[in-house]
């Protein structure tokens, strides 16, 4: 009895053995995706950051036509939900636009560099003070007195000459957890919490907030900002200039939002002020095991930079790209 008891816990034991092992194998098929021709197949889920979706969209346009294989699937949500849904395995990436926290290094967030952007203040382009405020510009303790104290309302300091009696000044800021507001918010010394206005969710949201009010003032990131296609600044919005000497006056070498490849070349030599200049990453729970996920983002820190400045965004530097690289190839 007890030979046949063994019997039975030896078969038992071996089937397990089996199952477990090809419960692991079929684990290991899922992150390792090439098929039998050596073709990558699988998905990567994306959401995050508006500020980072439009590049995000062109790359997987691109990998795509190589690997046809291989579906992207890109949601935006704010620079918050893309940190929320990777830590917690939502998502295989997470789209970010800020420079990530103690609090997220702590929970296990692995990060990786993939390109740059800046964050730009915006007025309505049809408002009676733009002439002014395109002379005269902006000086930082402005934009801190609008924006976080609340001592500029109006218009006034900018109307001078223009015949109105009204003044009034509307400020709009983003509602949702987002890196251009935390950006454009360290600039000012603050954080994102810190700012005034009525909350408008998404940077497309702020954008035709301010377009709809010829006495509105936000921020946007650069992309929604200008046109892609011609170059120029998005129509009935305008670039609020900042006075960075501080003489009361737009100089030559200020006057850098004129086209997306005049403030692009600004952002890239440092003449525009970092933060709200940034770099922009992909996060995730971990490094990624996923080997299509891999090989998307060793295809866009290399050939994929080539799309870089035709998408409206700024190239980081070799050593960055190659530091992610050299991460992502690490066993």
């Amino acid at each position: 009895m007890k030979h046949i008891q063994k019997a039975l816990i030896g078969f038992f034991m071996s089937g397990l053995l089996i199952l477990i092992s090809a419960c692991n194998g079929n684990q290991n098929k899922q992150y390792s995706n090439p098929d039998e021709t050596g073709a990558l197949k699988g998905t990567i889920s994306i959401s995050g950051a508006f500020a980072l979706y439009p590049m995000t969209a062109r790359w997987a346009e691109e990998f795509q036509k190589i690997h046809p294989d291989v579906r992207i699937d890109i949601s935006a949500g704010g620079a918050g939900k893309g940190m929320t849904d990777a830590l917690s395995g939502m998502v295989d990436l997470g789209m970010f636009s800020r420079g990530i926290t103690d609090e997220e290094k702590a929970k296990g967030v692995w990060w990786i560099a993939v390109t740059q952007d800046a964050v730009l203040p915006t007025i309505n382009s049809n408002s009676i003070f733009i002439e002014n405020v395109k002379k005269q510009g902006f000086k930082k303790q402005d934009f801190i007195d609008i924006f976080i104290n609340g001592k500029i309302k109006t218009w006034e300091k900018w109307a001078s000459g223009v015949k109105t009696n009204d003044y009034a000044m509307n400020i709009y800021t983003r509602s949702d957890a987002c890196g251009a507001a935390q950006m454009w918010a360290e600039y000012l010394g603050k954080s994102q919490e810190d700012l005034l206005g009525t909350g408008i969710f998404g940077d497309p949201g702020i954008a035709e907030a301010v377009k709809n009010d010829v006495k509105g003032i936000g921020f946007n990131n650069v992309i929604y900002a200008y046109d892609i296609k011609t170059r120029d600044k998005n129509p009935e919005l305008e670039i609020i200039p900042i006075d960075l000497n501080e003489n009361g006056q737009i100089d030559v070498d200020e006057q850098v939002y004129n086209k997306l490849d005049d403030i692009m070349v600004a952002v890239k030599n440092g003449k525009y002020p970092s933060p709200p200049a940034r770099d922009l990453y992909f996060v995730a729970k971990g490094k990624p095991q996923n080997i299509v996920v891999i090989e998307f983002l060793k295809w866009i820190v290399t050939e994929g930079q080539k799309f870089v400045h035709e998408a409206g965004y700024v190239q980081i530097s070799d050593e960055k790209l190659q530091y992610g690289l050299n991460d992502l190839e690490k066993q």
